[in-house]
């Protein structure tokens, strides 16, 4: 057992912060420095208020010698006083050598400096935008999707009710400070073992602050403080919505039961060998493999979240993409108020087209076709200017039907194309963060 005197806590005065001695050092320094100028002033102006000041100097020195020793003795105190307290009050956070924290505080004074940037969309698209925008602001907001209900996201949003915290975790994991750690732990998935088999960390983590918080809201916000986020990442949507899609399946082909008859007009879209069928869930349309004609939400009327709205409105640049055209990126604009916001908002409005084509989503789709598909949703207004990726690196991207998404020959007429090398040489059927990120800026400076 512990003994001793328990001291009232008293802000820095408190035993033990190492901060008192210097305190009073810097007191003492700055007291010679006055002391110091006092003496100058009597010594041009003799008989002034100050005159007192003759009578704590000695008188066998020479007045001037005087006043440089206290002048150098006070400015050596201030300074050493200066140095120890910074030493101390940074021991506590800087994790880097001294000589990195410079680095750190003036890249951090950058970064809040930088442009309003909202990113829209989901999946692994939006974490790398992120992790390439973070390097060059710190006010950045995601506005992430709610739609997903596969995987582990899935069981916990029919099980507990909650959002699916799945593109959350990737997100806040993207744009925290200590970023692989955090992605390291917040992707461990627990083995099949167990009864919490399939389930992340991250997700379990985020549905456990749910609960503490009282509101999903308020566990991001507080994971992103925790976590040392570097802006926001919020919800499209509090509302629990479905994604539903028409799409054209291969003929004798029932995608797990989903099907409805063809009464919205669209089976006539299909093809001779194709037959039409409704599928309620994003993971069950991935699943589909087949030919999407429409995405929409269920309710289709669910009410946007309000700060993603004012984000929107406030923004320098607003991003949709890239991801997963019509699981990721379409379920955050189909929430009307969203989209609306989007128009009338001032900032310049980017459209980021997928370096290659999603199988069950965008097989043969080029670039023209994903802005096609985008318009037809969303309307031709709502995002004029599209950058896509013109550096196709080896062979054929892996997976079956999966193609690079290919410039137009021609120079579009509905919208200004932007083109350039924006994929990671190691994985070049995605993009580099860096690249993309700096092709984003570049636009907000053109």
């Amino acid at each position: 057992m512990r003994l001793g005197v328990r001291f009232p806590s008293t802000g820095w005065l408190r035993i033990g912060m190492g901060v008192k001695r210097w305190m009073l050092l810097l007191a003492g320094g700055i007291l010679l420095l006055c002391h110091a100028a006092a003496s100058f002033h009597e010594l041009i102006e003799p008989n002034s208020w100050l005159a007192f000041v003759t009578e704590l100097r000695p008188t066998f020195v020479d007045p001037i010698i005087v006043i440089t020793f206290y002048f150098l003795l006070g400015s050596v105190l201030v300074g050493v006083a200066v140095y120890r307290l910074n030493h101390s009050l940074l021991a506590a956070v800087r994790r880097r050598e001294p000589a990195h924290v410079v680095d750190m505080v003036y890249q951090h004074r950058v970064r809040q400096r930088g442009p309003k940037i909202v990113a829209i969309g989901g999946g692994h698209g939006l974490n790398t935008l992120l992790r390439g925008l973070k390097e060059y602001t710190d006010n950045i907001t995601a506005i992430v999707t709610v739609a997903d209900d596969g995987g582990s996201s899935g069981r916990l949003r029919r099980d507990l009710g909650i959002l699916p915290p799945g593109d959350f975790r990737n997100c806040i994991a993207a744009l925290s400070d200590a970023e692989g750690l955090v992605a390291q732990l917040f992707q461990y998935r627990f083995g099949h073992d167990s009864d919490l088999d399939g389930h992340s960390f991250g997700n379990l983590y985020l549905t456990a602050m749910t609960a503490i918080t009282g509101s999903f809201e308020a566990a991001l916000n507080e994971s992103s403080r925790v976590l040392a986020v570097r802006g926001r990442v919020i919800p499209s949507t509090l509302a629990q919505v479905t994604l539903d899609a028409d799409v054209c399946l291969p003929a004798g082909y029932t995608a797990n039961g989903n099907g409805a008859d063809a009464s919205a007009g669209f089976a006539e879209a299909c093809g001779a060998d194709e037959v039409w069928q409704r599928i309620r869930g994003e993971s069950a349309i991935t699943a589909a493999r087949g030919r999407v004609r429409r995405v929409f939400l269920e309710p289709e009327d669910a009410p946007a979240y309000p700060d993603a709205i004012r984000a929107i409105l406030e923004a320098d640049l607003i991003v949709a993409g890239p991801g997963s055209l019509f699981t990721s990126v379409l379920p955050n604009l189909l929430v009307r108020d969203l989209a609306n916001a989007v128009a009338a908002a001032w900032g310049l409005k980017v459209y980021v087209c997928n370096v290659a084509t999603e199988a069950g989503e965008t097989q043969g789709y080029d670039v023209d076709a994903h802005v096609n598909a985008l318009r037809a949703h969303v309307g031709p207004s709502l995002f004029r200017t599209v950058l896509a990726n013109n550096a196709f690196i080896g062979p054929a991207p892996p997976g079956i039907g999966v193609q690079w998404v290919r410039p137009p020959e021609q120079e579009p007429q509905n919208y200004r194309l932007v083109v350039g090398d924006l994929v990671d040489r190691q994985y070049p059927w995605r993009h580099d963060p860096t690249k993309l990120a700096q092709a984003l800026l570049e636009l907000i400076d053109a």
